[in-house]
């Protein structure tokens, strides 16, 4: 499978994890069975998906779990950034074993503000360990997380060395712009917008897909979206699109991704927990959350 074939909606999977912090592998497989009729593929095992809160164990563990239960119905790009290039090769090559679609990964982070050779070191590293015509490897570009900017010269750099994807996360229109001329040279190269908040501009702009928080406790919205999009319905993709952003608001009322965790707990899907530090919301957040989404007939 090519990059250029990673396309719609790919929620970032959320984890799942028992109040005690182990992996609670039902939780995993109930949200995927819930998400899955809707969605085009997942991105699991990032920010959403709890993963730098794991060992590499766990990483691989609920890996593993993912891929069994979505038995190649949807393609899965398996996050796999992590602190240092020996845990992420590690990490790609333990994926591309598994028989995950392709891998992802964020700038290394806890080294904030690399110079540009280390961060092309360290995603040719990436490259090198596992890319194919039919292995794709995408950057994650979220500096916030990461304090690593991917630069359009960097991912230029990149897409030449190889890299056929990129997840951006900047919430940046012109910055978007900057890296689609960037990777204009390879058609194949697909450019992914990280949140759901700009969906239509991000499309607009060239996005082949978006990886969607909100995917994860309204599938079928975000297919919706993609569907009226598709078909040219911008008048009510735009009231979509703006359904969406009220809900991506709500789920900012508490930590984002334990007040996810209680709305699929509301829509009668036993996901689970957070992992510490990522505690449940406290009851009046769970009220106020419960109160706004049904003034949206939700």
């Amino acid at each position: 499978m090519k990059a250029k074939e990673y396309i719609g909606v790919i929620p970032p999977l959320l984890s799942s994890f028992t109040k005690d912090g182990e992996i609670n592998e039902k939780g995993i497989k109930e949200i995927i069975r819930f998400t899955l009729p809707h969605v085009n593929g997942y991105y699991p095992i990032g920010t959403y998906g709890c993963g730098p809160m794991m060992s590499i164990s766990e990483r691989r563990k609920v890996l593993e779990i993912i891929l069994d239960e979505v038995n190649g119905k949807v393609p899965i790009v398996a996050h796999v950034g992590a602190a240092s290039t020996k845990q992420t090769v590690e990490l790609a090559k333990h994926a591309k074993s598994a028989g995950a679609s392709g891998v992802g990964a964020i700038s290394p982070y806890y080294s904030p503000n690399l110079p540009e050779e280390s961060m092309f070191y360290h995603f040719a590293s990436l490259i090198d360990a596992v890319n194919e015509e039919e292995f794709p490897v995408f950057v994650y570009n979220n500096i916030n997380y990461s304090q690593n900017k991917i630069t359009p010269g960097l991912l230029k750099r990149l897409a030449d060395h190889g890299l056929r994807g990129c997840k951006d996360s900047s919430f940046d229109l012109v910055n978007f712009y900057l890296f689609k001329d960037a990777v204009s040279d390879y058609p194949d190269f697909n450019l992914i917008v990280g949140t759901e908040a700009i969906f239509i501009a991000a499309f607009d702009a060239g996005a082949t897909g978006t990886v969607c928080g909100i995917g994860n406790i309204y599938p079928e919205i975000l297919k919706k979206l993609y569907t009226q999009y598709s078909a040219g319905d911008r008048g009510n993709a735009f009231q979509t699109q703006n359904l969406i952003l009220k809900i991506r608001l709500i789920t900012k009322y508490g930590s984002t991704v334990p007040t996810i965790h209680y709305i699929l707990k509301t829509r009668g899907i036993n996901a689970g927990y957070s992992r510490s530090p990522l505690i449940d919301i406290d009851k009046t957040v769970k009220q106020r959350v419960k109160k706004a989404l049904a003034e949206l007939g939700l």
